[in-house]
């Protein structure tokens, strides 16, 4: 096994609610708390198990929000309380990944820092460590680097990245430069991406040095980073819980790759590493559908014997001590929890954040 990267600190930026995977995943208990593979270890576990072999024992920064420190300390009891930032509201992934990136920089001067996600899948986690160590070589000659998946259908639900000629950097022979991002596109436009080649999933995994990230966001986003500055410089003082109380709110809410990478990619500062992970975001009850083992008709996250399915395809999550029974369904989603029960199909997966938005406006906190 290769030994880590010296010079290398992961942020897994750990937050979000994961609605469309309701009711299953909570505001108190989100998607990356859970365990959604069957591995018996939660997403956010699998994410450290795959990046501490790359960064060392006390290489990787965990960054959630207040309420959900103390179960993220629980689930990792190894990682140090310094190396766990609470941030006290969602502030979306620029203002989470810019403070670690400033702590960061103050303990370990020149550092390159990775930012990746805490609810996300990789099943060759070999060819995720090959890609890291090439986008770190890429990220140490001054580019923002990202990771983009290759694509192996035309999705419309993630981003993509436009890949451009070859950077030849040694130790990265897989690097391009990046020549544009876009959005998520159409099924037309999805499918042709997928024809033309040249086209990669933005998976938002970001790796660069600090230093250089921090840059480009007081180039783009001048206010932005004053705030995370003032912030990381009380961070290991008395003074941090007034500043993070006083600056955090007052921050941009802002997604990194707009703040950051689109602007830099304009400026011919990003590069891309081209990638098959095996990877997903898991971002609704159809994707996690194709993570089960498909020995039978249903695929079943949990216990097997819970579920009784005949003449019926689709996924069914039971609930403990309770049979699901499921007839004559085709391509059926049935999540069974104590407070709520959630029935649609795969085609409609996405819509299930549509419940939540209903539940917040009939004032159900309760179920949320």
């Amino acid at each position: 096994m290769s030994p880590p990267l010296p010079d290398f600190v992961a942020i897994v930026p750990a937050g979000g609610a994961g609605t469309r995977l309701w009711p299953l995943s909570r505001a108190g208990h989100p998607k990356f708390l859970l365990d959604l593979t069957g591995s018996g270890r939660s997403l956010l576990q699998q994410t450290l198990d795959r990046l501490l072999p790359l960064t060392g024992p006390q290489g990787a920064l965990v960054v959630t929000g207040a309420a959900h420190a103390a179960a993220v300390t629980e689930q990792l009891p190894g990682l140090g309380a310094a190396c766990l930032l609470a941030e006290p509201s969602p502030r979306d992934s620029t203002a989470a990944i810019a403070l670690a990136a400033a702590v960061v920089e103050r303990r370990r001067p020149g550092a390159v820092v990775g930012s990746f996600a805490a609810d996300h899948v990789v099943r060759d986690e070999a060819a995720f460590a090959a890609a890291v160590r090439e986008a770190v070589a890429t990220a140490r000659e001054g580019y923002i680097v990202t990771i983009g998946i290759e694509p192996d259908r035309p999705a419309t639900a993630f981003g993509y990245i436009k890949a451009g000629r070859p950077l030849q950097i040694e130790g990265a022979p897989s690097a391009l430069a990046v020549r544009s991002f876009v959005e998520k596109p159409d099924a037309a436009t999805a499918a042709r991406y997928l024809a033309e080649g040249g086209y990669r999933w933005n998976a938002g995994m970001f790796v660069a040095r600090a230093s250089v990230l921090l840059a480009e966001l007081a180039k783009h986003r001048p206010q932005l980073h004053a705030g995370i500055e003032e912030i990381a410089a009380a961070w290991g003082t008395p003074r941090r819980d007034a500043v993070l109380a006083t600056v955090w709110p007052t921050l941009e809410k802002v997604a990194i790759d707009y703040a950051v990478a689109e602007p830099a990619a304009a400026a011919g500062r990003v590069a891309v590493v081209p990638a098959a992970l095996g990877w997903d975001d898991v971002g609704d009850f159809a994707a996690l559908a194709t993570l089960l083992p498909d020995d039978a008709q249903v695929r079943v996250l949990g216990e097997s014997d819970h579920v009784f399915a005949h003449d019926a395809t689709g996924v069914a999550v039971p609930h403990r001590g309770r049979l699901l029974a499921v007839l004559g369904l085709d391509d059926v989603v049935v999540v069974d929890t104590p407070d709520a029960v959630l029935v649609t199909t795969r085609a409609r997966a996405q819509d299930v954040k549509a419940i939540v938005e209903a539940l917040r406006a009939a004032g159900r906190s309760d179920l949320l």
